[in-house]
């Protein structure tokens, strides 16, 4: 049989990844089985052992995927001439523009992270590696006089932290809950943390959100 491709032995894994993504937040990761898994990447067994040999192998390719795409979105953030908008841009991307299924896939790994030790440190490797990426912003804007917070900044990674699950968690249990509306108000909290007043297309939107004529707004129109 002819070795596939690079690209398309990466389109493969890419694939495989979505499918384990969609069981995993549609079944849990204990009824899920790597049965399950194959039929809706519609692979067979062999092709999928080829790239991952456990659900745990594939929680690991989850995790780092998503390490990944946080790099892609929060690259540039410092020197972003608007940082306060640069972050809401960030919060919306992940609690209004990722789908629910990723929301309830990131519930499920971090329920399972407290008991499965081998899914723990992959967990906690990604949220350590998040904390420490906003406690270096923080500390660099610090430094840099742009913010003037209330708290350290490891304090305050942990705090935006707190804020981020609670966006997440609440989006994945609440079919009612809308995030879009609630963004504005997220916004100001954390320039509130920061000692930074809303920039001037976060304040619009927040009024907008308060009189109720553009709730569903996304904050990434106010940045362009």
């Amino acid at each position: 049989m002819p070795r596939l491709k690079p690209d398309t032995q990466r389109a493969r894994r890419e694939h495989i990844l979505d499918a384990a993504e969609s069981c995993f937040a549609r079944s849990g990761f204990h009824r899920t089985t790597m049965q399950d898994i194959c039929a809706e990447a519609s692979v067979s067994p062999g092709a999928l052992y080829v790239y991952f040999r456990s659900k745990e192998d594939l929680i690991a390719g989850l995790a780092e995927r998503d390490r990944a795409q946080f790099q892609t979105r929060f690259e540039g953030i410092a020197d972003a001439p608007d940082f306060m908008q640069a972050l809401a841009t960030i919060g919306e991307s992940y609690f209004v523009g990722d789908p629910v299924r990723k929301q309830r896939m990131c519930a499920e790994i971090g329920i399972e992270s407290t008991r499965n030790e081998t899914v723990g440190v992959i967990f906690r490797n990604v949220d350590q590696h998040i904390a420490s990426s906003f406690e270096q912003l923080f500390e660099r804007l610090h430094r840099e006089g742009r913010i003037t917070p209330a708290f350290p900044p490891p304090v305050l990674a942990r705090l935006l932290s707190v804020v981020g699950d609670g966006m997440m968690w609440r989006r994945a249990v609440d079919p009612d809950f809308d995030a879009a509306s609630l963004m504005p108000a997220v916004v100001t909290l954390v320039g509130m943390m920061l000692g930074q007043p809303m920039s001037e297309a976060a304040s619009t939107n927040h009024a907008d959100a308060n009189t109720g004529t553009a709730a569903r707004r996304p904050l990434q129109d106010a940045a362009r």
